[in-house]
């Protein structure tokens, strides 16, 4: 019994880098391209707080301390849209050629998320083909919103036949909404309230529209421990059969549009939060996202520590931890079919 004890106390006590290796599908790249372009706008500040700093040895060195695999890159907000689309396409193609040179110089450590610059559709378009075709872009990453257009919108459905068409992995990060409270974002950054109510904002409106049931060859990956989806997604449900019989609604087809959606565990994810997903959606479709370099490294190594010790701690959860941390990322970015 004794013998049975220690060797539990070994396991419970392994280096960070003994357990098994993460992927992590949410973490940033943020160039001095990028930064230089919204200094010239004068946008340093619009998401209300100001980036981190960002390099590749400093990313590497902390997905070694962390026991990361590889991680998936992408922009953070906001959009590199300043009313002009010529120059926010010359910046984006810019900013994904980076992206890929830094996946091509290091392929077992990144994959990326290219970017596109909406809100001009055509554009995007013509960056989505580019993306995959030419820089083989690992899938794409889209704004909640790109200054009032809304994912969900009936202006994007021409993009969304597109990334169908690639069978593309999107991952939706949110932007600061539009129209915004100004004096409530001054007392609440943006990041405490209202980037999870943004997400949910938009998940929602692609929901209603079934644009996840119109085009099922998209996953997307959504954010910060599924947002306030949990919650959103129940009243939802019990709410529509009174706005569908007022005709305030169409049909919706929520089995197709929910299998299409994974949830990141940026954040600070516990055993009752990952439950409370749970009950939207299937252990395949939690994935482990850091949310790399919006918190000091020391924070973000805790927050996997007790995560980990979460998931070996609760018996409903300790058979999934592989699951949540390395395989389902596996599954969805190395499909056969992701083109």
């Amino acid at each position: 019994m004794k013998k049975i004890f220690s060797l539990l106390a070994a396991v419970c006590f392994l280096p960070m880098n003994a357990w098994t290796q993460v992927i992590d599908v949410h973490s940033h790249i943020i160039p001095n391209e990028y930064t230089d372009f919204l200094r010239a706008h004068n946008a340093e500040l619009q998401e209300t707080f100001p980036l981190p700093k960002w390099n590749i040895k400093a990313h590497l060195d902390f997905m070694e301390s962390m026991g990361i695999d590889y991680s998936v890159l992408s922009l953070p907000a906001p959009q590199p849209y300043f009313g002009n689309s010529k120059e926010s396409a010359g910046v984006v193609r810019k900013l994904n050629e980076l992206s890929a040179k830094v996946r091509d110089e290091h392929p077992d450590k990144f994959k990326f998320l290219a970017t596109l610059p909406l809100p001009d559709v055509k554009a995007a378009i013509k960056e989505v083909q580019y993306a995959f075709e030419v820089l083989h872009a690992d899938g794409i990453k889209l704004a909640t919103n790109s200054y009032g257009q809304y994912l969900g919108d009936e202006e994007l459905d021409e993009l969304m036949a597109v990334l169908n068409k690639y069978h593309a992995v999107v991952f939706v990060h949110p932007h600061r909404p539009e129209p915004y409270a100004e004096k409530i974002i001054q007392t609440t950054p943006l990041a405490m309230y209202e980037y999870p109510a943004e997400t949910t904002r938009a998940i929602v409106n692609m929901i209603s529209r079934n644009v996840l049931a119109k085009y099922p060859n998209i996953k997307v990956i959504i954010p910060h421990c599924g947002s306030f989806l949990p919650l959103a997604i129940p009243r939802m449900k019990a709410i529509f059969p009174a706005m569908k019989a007022k005709g305030l609604m169409q049909d919706i087809d929520w089995e197709k549009n929910l299998a299409a959606l994974y949830y990141d565990l940026a954040g600070v994810p516990t055993a009752d939060l990952i439950k409370t997903m749970l009950s939207i959606t299937t252990p395949e479709h939690i994935l482990y996202g850091s949310d790399y370099p919006y918190q000091p490294n020391e924070v973000l190594e805790k927050n996997l520590e007790n995560l980990r010790q979460e998931l070996t701690n609760d018996k409903e959860l300790a058979p999934y931890a592989e699951k949540f941390l390395q395989t389902n990322a596996q599954q969805l970015f190395e499909r056969k079919d992701n083109k």
